[in-house]
């Protein structure tokens, strides 16, 4: 039986479609399953930006660690 060469080619011929083929499946298959568990799981939010406890001042900050910007 003669496979015809559509994914892959190399020097394994139809063995390396396969191989592909193989692959691919796996990797669907891996990604199904991700997706499935992530529809029952609650949000992550501990990503949420805390308020900053110093308030930063406006206007013009006379520091020597700061230089003045031309």
């Amino acid at each position: 039986m003669n496979i015809p060469i559509i994914l892959a080619h190399g020097a394994l011929g139809g063995a390396d479609e396969l191989i592909f083929l193989g692959i691919a499946v796996i990797f669907i298959g891996m990604m199904g399953v991700t997706w499935f568990r992530s529809q029952n799981m609650e949000p992550d939010l501990e990503d949420e930006v805390e308020p900053d406890p110093k308030p930063r001042r406006k206007g013009k900050v006379d520091a020597p660690d700061r230089f003045k910007l031309d």
